[in-house]
């Protein structure tokens, strides 16, 4: 069954207490949290105090998304604010290998992502090591982006990689899932789906997730 990880980048700021109760109460596995920079992606989200303030509601696991340089410099900082998944972006990270030891050293599952023009075969001699792949669907760094057709080629081709150098590496979707796609991500071998405005934006965001916890 798939995993369902609603994105807090969509939630209502002004209410996060609520809108964390209320994943907590749905049948969402994870809370997908994205962290920007400013610098890697044009936009700025959020920092350690409002992960260290969503932590303390969460009853799910935290599955930090960094899309900011230098990712190593933040490893310990994260995983003490809560992060129980950390994702790093392959292309802010010259010392990829180094990076998902440092994560896993400190206790935390490794993640890395993928912006759209990055191929996955570049992953082949790292992916034995990595225990989550962050596809993005959409360009990172903005909400309520239209889903890049090409996802699904990439997933399959991810998933043969995957399963050809027996890694136990998850696949993971983020940008744009929505009811129409989320069906054809899955059945091309994704894991985890990261939904956002499509949940949040929802007059009934719990029948939304359980929609696509149902896939």
């Amino acid at each position: 069954m798939s995993i369902i990880a609603p994105s807090i980048l969509a939630a209502d700021f002004a209410n996060l207490q609520r809108e964390v109760t209320m994943l907590n109460e749905s049948m969402a596995d994870w809370i997908h949290v994205d962290v920007m920079d400013g610098v890697f992606v044009p936009n700025i989200s959020f920092g350690i105090p409002v992960i260290e303030a969503i932590k303390k509601h969460a009853k799910k696991p935290l599955d930090v998304h960094l899309m900011i340089v230098q990712p190593e410099r933040y490893v310990e900082t994260f995983q003490k604010a809560g992060a129980e998944i950390l994702t790093v972006h392959m292309e802010a990270s010259t010392h990829l290998h180094r990076t998902l030891q440092q994560i896993k050293a400190a206790g935390m599952k490794a993640g890395v992502a993928l912006n759209p023009h990055t191929s996955v075969s570049l992953l082949k001699d790292i992916i034995i090591d990595i225990d989550l792949v962050c596809v993005m669907s959409v360009n990172p760094g903005f909400g309520g982006q239209k889903f890049i057709e090409n996802t699904y080629q990439k997933v399959a081709e991810l998933k043969a990689l995957i399963e050809s150098k027996k890694s136990k590496a998850l696949i993971e979707i983020d940008g744009g899932v929505n009811q129409q796609n989320a069906k054809p991500l899955l059945d091309a071998g994704a894991d985890v789906l990261v939904a956002g405005n499509f949940v949040f934006a929802s007059p009934n965001p719990k029948e939304i997730i359980q929609g696509l916890k149902n896939f």
